[in-house]
């Protein structure tokens, strides 16, 4: 089974901002500055008490433009919240079996977290082949998944935690990392 070509989602946005919504009034301001700088995709954070109110207003006015992800998902019932809401892809920060069959049922692409080679092996399990590599910065950053790429040579990444603007070109170079998450590019 894939992940409902999350991969292919990926390829479109080397870079996705990883975003927490605080103030419904950010949504406006925050749209338009990645929209100015080419960036047509962005992932909600579900962090905070607005998150999903900010997701639904962002697929209502701007969902034609750029590609709307939700990030921090972990229980089945934000699955199929975020899949009434219509999002485009589902980003959760680990890897769990109660998750795997309504992500997969959901028909949004998702991305699951993995950090260790256990991880890694347990989605592979379930035939899926691109990853968040979260937190990078704490996990091994560019070496680690250096050695992930020689130990599975079948599996891309998305790292996130930790990426900045000055190291974000370094993960895109490596062969087997699709995109990057961050929040360098986000101006508050």
């Amino acid at each position: 089974m894939n992940q409902n070509n999350i991969f292919e989602l990926l390829q479109k946005h080397p870079i996705i901002p990883v975003v927490t919504i605080h103030d419904l009034n950010e949504i406006d301001p925050l749209i338009s500055g990645l929209i100015g700088k080419n960036i047509f995709c962005i992932e909600v954070t579900l962090r905070t008490s607005v998150a999903f109110e900010a997701i639904r207003l962002i697929k209502q006015k701007y969902g034609e433009q750029i590609s709307v992800g939700v990030g921090t998902i972990v229980k089945i019932e934000q699955i199929n919240k975020v899949t009434e809401l219509g999002v485009d892809f589902i980003v959760c920060p680990g890897i769990n079996e109660s998750l795997a069959k309504p992500l997969m049922d959901s028909g949004i692409p998702f991305i699951p977290g993995v950090c260790t080679p256990s991880e890694i092996i347990l989605g592979m399990q379930f035939g899926w082949k691109t990853f968040k590599f979260f937190p990078a910065n704490l996990f091994g950053g560019l070496p680690a998944l250096k050695t992930y790429g020689q130990v599975f040579p079948d599996i891309r990444f998305c790292p996130t935690g930790g990426i900045t603007e000055n190291s974000f070109q370094d993960f895109l170079a490596l062969d087997n990392v699709v995109s990057v998450g961050g929040s360098w590019m986000v101006t508050k």
